[in-house]
């Protein structure tokens, strides 16, 4: 039976299109999903010649959707549902994989070994939604490394579920996302024409650790150790790293931007501080408060080296040393938690859940360092009313350090929805295309039973919910 899908789930399908969300002039105006998830169609509208168009997607025999059907001319929306019927199949065998295309291994599937921590992680009824929604994009890849299943279940889940992150915030730009090359990791085009590369890196740990239920690291309580301390090295040592390759001389590179999308998985936690490590690093400036009361103002930090005996370069962006290197795309929320208020925003059942977030929102008043602290149910509505049509976005927490030295800048229309920071007469500034910033945030899973704590209520919230677990 061939039922309505609602906006919010059209647009978790539609990133499985080679454009995602970029339909321009011919944007979708009905969707419809088969009840056994086997195809999706959606009819379209040209905003000036009102042309009925037709998208059918079905599922490939390894479950990757493949379009079976993209038309436009027809004579109106009731000839597209007939013909959206027709083209879907439902409850029909699943479409061929092309003879040449490697057959898309299954994520969960894993051939009598023991599962990750995190694998079994995402079948309990807590991260049901996010594995799914990991599921779904990791079908969307147009190619993903071979190993890139095993991986996930590996301790390279991280690093993987970056990718998918990441190819979901460039689809929901309306970006062609390909994979045509084996590196750098994805090719960007956007409706102009302008293209660019990107490779997807995490910073990581000197040492593996367990992700899951990873003691939270803390915030080093020095300014300077903050923004040029060990943190702000480890982004320097993973930069450079990938650096080293020369990414830029390959010939399908050459005259392009290239840029570095870096995700933080050096600590437990530590995204929720690292942000300032990596800002330091790049433009060798901090900030710190001075003063007490109402006289506290915010005061620049400079720095010509990073702390510690090796002596690492701060400053990244400060001279043209690295003229290749077109822009650094960082998130402070590449997390399970991500997918599951995507999912739950966009209409997935919370499955007997309350999701609770809680951090702080930028302070846009001059001078603030400090934030404004919010906790919010993801479910309600003044969490919903954050975002444009009461969904959270995936480019929601997506930055752009632009390198002001680039051989080839990065233009924002090719990344449209991001923050861009920029160096300008005045400094460093930004510009943003949600109102809503989010400086930094945690999850919180609870019983629906239990009410929403204030910012400040939090920690004793926690300790009561670890008590009762432990009981």
């Amino acid at each position: 039976m061939v039922r309505e899908m609602h906006q919010g789930m059209f647009d978790i399908f539609a990133l499985a299109l080679p454009r995602g969300h970029g339909f321009r002039d011919r944007p979708p105006i009905e969707a419809w999903r088969s009840s056994d998830d086997s195809a999706w169609a959606a009819v379209t509208r040209h905003v000036e010649s009102g042309d009925i168009g037709l998208i059918v997607l079905r599922r490939r025999e390894d479950r990757v959707w493949t379009i079976v059907c993209d038309v436009h001319g027809l004579r109106g929306v009731a000839e597209a549902r007939e013909r959206a019927r027709a083209e879907m199949k439902e409850s029909s065998p699943p479409e061929p994989v092309p003879a040449g295309t490697a057959r898309r291994p299954s994520l969960y599937d894993l051939g009598g070994r023991p599962a990750s921590e995190t694998i079994k992680l995402l079948t309990t009824e807590s991260y049901r939604n996010a594995g799914w929604l990991l599921g779904e994009l990791y079908l969307a890849l147009p190619r993903p490394d071979r190993n890139w299943a095993s991986d996930l279940r590996s301790g390279n889940f991280h690093t993987r579920l970056w990718e998918a992150q990441l190819l979901a915030s460039l689809r929901e730009q309306g970006l062609l996302v390909t994979q045509p090359e084996d590196a750098p990791d994805f090719r960007i085009e956007n409706g102009k024409g302008e293209v660019a590369w990107i490779e997807a890196v995490t910073a990581n740990p000197p040492e593996r650790y367990e992700h899951v239920n990873a003691k939270p690291t803390v915030q080093p309580e020095e300014p300077e150790e903050l923004f040029f301390g060990p943190a702000a090295l480890r982004f320097a040592k993973t930069i450079g790293s990938k650096l080293q390759r020369r990414y830029d001389r390959l010939e399908h590179v050459e005259g392009y931007p290239f840029a570095l999308a870096l995700a933080d998985f050096q600590a437990g936690a530590s995204m929720v501080w690292s942000r300032e490590a990596l800002i330091g690093y790049l433009t060798g400036i901090g900030a710190t408060v001075e003063g007490t009361g109402t006289e506290r103002l915010p005061k620049q930090l400079e720095a010509e080296t990073l702390l510690g005996h090796a002596g690492f370069k701060a400053g990244l962006f400060r001279d043209n040393a690295h003229a290749e290197l077109s822009a650094v795309i960082f998130t402070n929320a590449c997390t399970l938690s991500k997918f599951n208020r995507i999912a739950v925003t966009h209409g997935a059942s919370p499955r007997g859940r309350r999701y609770i977030r809680y951090g702080k929102f930028e302070d846009s008043a001059p001078g603030s360092l400090n934030g404004i602290p919010f906790s919010l149910d993801v479910a309600g509505d003044e969490y919903r009313s954050l975002w444009p049509d009461g969904r959270e976005p995936w480019c929601a927490e997506l930055e752009v350090f632009h390198n002001p030295f680039a051989k080839h800048p990065l233009p924002n229309t090719l990344l449209p929805e991001a923050t861009h920071w920029r160096l300008t007469s005045k400094g460093w500034d930004y510009e943003s295309h949600y109102k809503t910033r989010i400086l930094w945030s945690r999850a919180i899973i609870a019983d629906p039973k239990e009410g929403v704590p204030t910012y400040d209520e939090v920690p004793a919230f926690l300790k009561r919910l670890m008590r009762a677990a432990s009981e």
